[in-house]
């Protein structure tokens, strides 16, 4: 018996000895992460930039060429612990705090299951309903330097300095070091002094945010780890000023990511140092690919493919952008971005790009190019932001790399678009796109679910609403006759597409005026506020004022900001309604919790005080 019971525990020993040094064997993770900054550094071929830490540190790692984001952090954030497009999840609002599923399991969770050590400082902004245990610090504190000897660790580090709410151009005229003259404007925004400013204030902004990178480089060497250590640099999003983040372009959504294999590990990585190469990767993908580097299996539910680790995947064709409403700013685009060609799709053509947003309005330089539009002294291109958008863009990156030349329209590139098309409806289709579904909507179905079951249903009849919301959106009067006969069906989804539709086409949707004026008693308000917006096109305000004025009392908080953006949209049209919208105002203003950011302003308020200033 003795030599049993010592034969199990040398066994045991044995085997607990395997597991530990199964888990040393594991690479640590660092992700360094800046805030909206697009590729304007050094080793992307920028002149202007100061970043000789990144420019040295793409030289030890790899550099790729077609990463890309989200337009905006949380929506970029919340793709990125999980693996999953917030647009599926219903989570691509910002910001937002809508339940996700409970399969749905944040990233570092498995990586704890094995014995890392995970931590994050210290921004989560996730964009859905706070998760417990994801992390084993999470705080302006955490650092991996806290792990058990020898355990692994992922960790995150998230750099702030060059986030617009950081940026030092709010409202500042401080002189930069960089020279403002000597900044390249982009030819889509005027060089007004406000804007060169901003734009050295920013590359003064990068230049700290390099020297910060360089600083975690030399904690992580000191500390004896760089060997032992798999570093990712990226940003979450495309830059701040004129046209980047919130956008659909590449200034909105290309990002840097360098990443460095040291020796140890250089058998699994994606190419040599010193490397750049040109596959594309975008947000999804990150989260599988970690747990690939770490020898965990990819959860089959995830829709991003590793890039890296024993489970890589063949190379995909594009990367699949979304944007729905950010902040009190109404708007559904989807992108798809191969190496050469971006195609974007406008679901909501009718309203202009430049939509006024209360915190993105802060910035000088976007104030100066408004003022410069008022005064006509802008250029044809730069005109573009402040009118109505079309329905399709298509633009040859390696020819314009500022998307700024639509080739939709033009008859040499109709195959190609067709292509893109096909390609992008099949792709919101394969993920189950929720965008359509109105937020005043997701409201109420959160309220004993969530989104995502929601679109999973047979409530969400996708190909139908997406068919619907093609031809709305199209501007073509030929469909008016279908869309009128939508205006009718059965789910309120297609109903809201279809009044939509009427919207875009204005007076040409005057045979549709019967049906449009009977949805303003719809039992599903953003219906009803769809089909006021088209009948106040047809019709004038008359017959609507009651409707979204009716609206104001409601307790959701979307379908206030549904109604106020159409009473925004009529100007002095609105005045029958400037009473109950001060009355809400007020209510809610009083709700407001003290000391909030602009950002984190209802947005309803936002909306209603630019009314009453305007016309009361």
């Amino acid at each position: 018996m003795r030599h049993i019971f010592f034969l199990l525990c040398f066994w045991t020993s044995c085997g607990f000895a395997a597991i530990a040094q199964q888990v040393q064997d594991r690479p640590n993770i660092l992700w360094i992460v800046s805030e909206d900054n697009t590729t304007m550094l050094g080793c992307y071929g920028d002149k202007v930039a100061t970043t000789p830490n990144i420019d040295k540190f793409a030289t030890e790692g790899v550099l790729y060429e077609h990463a890309f984001a989200q337009p905006a952090c949380a929506l970029s954030r919340s793709t990125l612990i999980t693996g999953m497009l917030a647009c599926d999840m219903g989570t691509e609002l910002m910001r937002s705090n809508y339940p996700i599923p409970d399969f749905i399991k944040l990233f570092p969770k498995y990586l704890r299951q094995v014995g890392y050590y995970a931590t994050n400082n210290d921004k989560e902004d996730y964009n859905f309903n706070r998760h417990p245990n994801t992390w084993d610090e999470s705080s302006t504190k955490a650092t991996y330097k806290n792990r058990k000897p020898g355990q692994p660790f992922f960790a995150v580090f998230n750099l702030g300095v060059t986030h617009e709410s950081s940026i030092g151009i709010r409202g500042s005229k401080k002189p930069t070091q960089h020279d403002p003259e000597k900044v390249i404007i982009p030819p889509y925004l005027p060089a007004t002094p406000e804007m060169k400013h901003d734009w050295a204030a920013y590359y003064d902004k990068i230049e700290t945010m390099d020297q910060q990178v360089g600083k975690l480089l030399k904690e992580l060497k000191e500390a004896g780890l760089a060997e032992n250590t798999i570093v990712f640099y990226y940003s979450d999003n495309g830059g701040v000023l004129g046209r980047s983040k919130r956008f659909m372009y590449d200034s909105g959504l290309h990002v840097p990511l360098i990443i460095r294999f040291p020796k140890k590990y250089a058998n699994i990585a994606s190419a040599p140092a010193g490397s750049r190469i040109d596959r594309i990767v975008s947000f999804e993908d990150f989260a599988p690919s970690v747990l690939s580097l770490a020898g965990i299996k990819v959860p089959s539910y995830m829709q991003g493919k590793p890039f890296l680790g024993d489970q890589n995947t063949p190379e995909k064709e594009y990367a699949f952008g979304f944007r729905g409403r950010i902040d009190e700013s109404l708007e559904m685009i989807r992108t798809i971005r191969s190496k050469k060609y971006r195609y974007i799709r406008n679901y909501m053509p009718h309203k202009i790009y430049g939509q006024h947003n209360e915190y993105y309005w802060e910035t000088p330089s976007i104030v100066s190019w408004e003022n410069s539009y008022k005064a006509g002294k802008l250029t044809p291109a730069q005109t573009v932001f402040w009118k109505a958008k079309p329905s399709e863009e298509l633009f040859d990156t390696e020819a314009d790399p500022y998307n700024m030349h639509n080739l939709a329209g033009d008859k040499k590139y109709q195959s190609l678009l067709e292509k893109m098309r096909k390609d992008c409806r099949d792709l919101m289709l394969k993920n189950v796109d929720a965008g359509f579904i109105p937020e005043s909507m997701r409201v109420d179905i959160s309220k004993t679910g969530t989104v995502y079951d929601y679109a999973h249903s047979s409530k969400y009849p996708l190909e139908r609403i997406r068919e619907t919301a093609d031809m709305a959106t199209s501007r073509n009067a030929a469909y008016l006759k279908e869309l009128s006969i939508r205006l009718s069906d059965a789910n309120a989804i297609v109903r809201y597409w279809a009044a939509t539709g009427c919207t875009i086409l204005g007076k040409q949707a005057k045979p549709a005026s019967t049906k449009l004026t009977a949805l303003l008693h719809d039992a599903v308000p953003a219906v009803q506020i769809a089909a006021a917006e088209a009948v106040y096109g047809l019709e004038g305000n008359a017959k609507i004022i009651s409707v979204l004025s009716d609206a104001l009392s409601s307790e959701n908080q979307f379908v206030r900001v549904e109604a106020l953006t159409v009473l925004e949209k009529m100007g002095k049209d609105a005045m029958p309604a400037l009473g109950s919208i001060k009355q809400m105002a007020a209510q809610r203003e009083d709700k407001k919790t003290a000391g909030e950011a602009l950002w984190q302003a209802p947005h309803d308020v936002k909306i209603a005080k630019r009314i009453i200033a305007n016309i009361g």
